[in-house]
């Protein structure tokens, strides 16, 4: 599934350092979904920039533990969207995504949360390359 705009979406564990933010909307950025932002609906000045991983890391399947697929309440893989936080440098060249860290989000019910993936070989700051 691409990135879109959605209406709401909770956050059913809050992101680490911002917890009284649980309401986010998924903006789509760049028209074609491969750039978003998860800004707050809660507080205004508070956004992150995130995409789908498969434009630059086409080969990240993160392994999403049980837990994580019990809070989100997933039942099917298709209503599964991950994405990497990205940490923008001055160029595309320059920017980073955190690969150990992405957000995962059931599309189903728009219930997301942001989960540790147990890789050692994950980056948190992996360079974009496309």
């Amino acid at each position: 599934m691409s990135a879109q705009t959605l209406p709401v979406i909770d956050l059913v564990h809050p992101l680490p350092g911002f917890p009284d933010d649980r309401r986010f909307a998924l903006v789509d950025l760049d028209g074609s979904g491969q750039l978003c932002s998860l800004t707050s609906l809660d507080h205004d000045d508070l956004r992150f920039l995130v995409a789908p991983p498969n434009t630059f890391f086409p080969d990240y399947t993160p392994e999403i533990d049980d837990a994580t697929i019990a809070d989100l309440d997933i039942s099917s893989v298709e209503d599964v969207m991950v994405l990497v936080v990205l940490n923008p440098g001055e160029t595309l060249l320059t920017s980073t995504a955190n690969l150990k860290a992405p957000v995962v989000l059931n599309t189903a019910n728009r219930r997301a949360c942001q989960v540790i993936v147990d890789d050692a070989d994950l980056s948190v700051s992996a360079p974009l390359s496309a």
